[in-house]
């Protein structure tokens, strides 16, 4: 084995060494850290858990004054398990790649990171290693600006509200008491196909809300169609409207709601407390659910 292929195949911990500046700084390893975890791009990969193996190297900058034998002082080890953790806790993701860089990203948040190596591999995808592996040094990682939190107001539409003439105003009586609106619809009129398996009849009953999202957008410029957690956070701080198509945003939840998707208004109270909503308003005949965290307001 050539020296270059022994090096991309060597610990990262070696690597860290391999390419230390002049002034090499101390560091942090986690080795073979070993979690399950639901990940992957595939179907097959849905719903069954697999090991993720993890190995990570921290450069941390040099203590300045005494340690003192003072845990405040140095970054600890813990930190590094608790961005692993923090992050699978998150939402379920595709990409080991994601999974690294989230990873890396939590890790150099703590001042005394400067730069961080991050391996993962999975351990059940065949009879060998499958992994990535990441370097991000403190000043290739963006800063992300602290903004106040914006609390949306989220709105549940029957179908006949969407198809009523005063849709329009409405929305605007959304709009004008709240920073941002959030609007989720439930299921068409006409039943969607039916399923023998559960998790089949999940995704179908999913795809129809967004069906009947699109229905909404058509009535109405204002709402746009939105499907993952960055459109809504972008939506939200531009103080926009949207509809919520929910399948990625629920399929990808680590702790997903319990109720079955043609709940759709389960579905808000759900999406509101994610979101730490304002408070959700139900318009139309529909009841208020009970145990919401929420506050929930009712609109013949």
């Amino acid at each position: 084995m050539s020296s270059d292929i022994a090096q991309a195949f060597a610990h990262p911990e070696e690597r860290s060494i391999a390419s230390a500046p002049a002034d090499p700084r101390d560091r942090i390893s986690l080795r073979d850290h070993i979690v399950t975890a639901d990940i992957g791009a595939f179907q097959q990969e849905r719903g069954h858990g697999q090991r993720l193996q993890f190995n990570i190297v921290v450069e941390v900058r040099p203590v300045t004054a005494p340690l003192e034998d003072d845990v405040d002082r140095i970054l600890s080890y813990d930190r590094i398990t608790e961005a692993v953790a923090a992050e699978l806790a998150a939402e379920r993701l595709n990409l080991l790649e994601t999974l690294a860089e989230r990873v890396a990203e939590r890790i150099l948040a703590a001042p005394q990171a400067m730069r961080v190596f991050v391996r993962i591999e999975k351990l059940d995808r065949g009879p060998g290693a499958l992994g990535v592996e990441i370097v991000r040094s403190r000043a290739s990682v963006p800063v992300q600006a602290e903004g106040e939190a914006v609390h949306p107001v989220l709105a549940y539409l029957s179908n006949d509200v969407i198809q009523a003439p005063d849709l329009a105003a409405r929305l605007d009586a959304l709009e004008a008491g709240a920073k941002a609106v959030v609007l989720v619809v439930g299921l068409p009129e006409a039943t969607p196909p039916q399923s023998a398996q559960k998790p089949t009849q999940r995704r179908i009953d999913l795809l129809a809300i967004e069906q009947n999202a699109w229905v909404l957008a058509g009535r109405d410029a204002r709402c746009v169609v939105v499907s993952s957690r960055t459109e809504l956070d972008w939506a939200m701080k531009h103080g926009k409207t949207v509809v919520w198509a929910p399948s990625k945003i629920v399929l990808d939840a680590v702790d997903g709601p319990k109720g079955a998707a043609h709940d759709a208004v389960a579905l808000a109270v759900w999406l509101a407390e994610q979101l730490v909503a304002e408070r959700l308003e139900l318009h139309g005949n529909i009841a208020a659910p009970a145990g919401s965290r929420v506050k929930v307001l009712t609109h013949a």
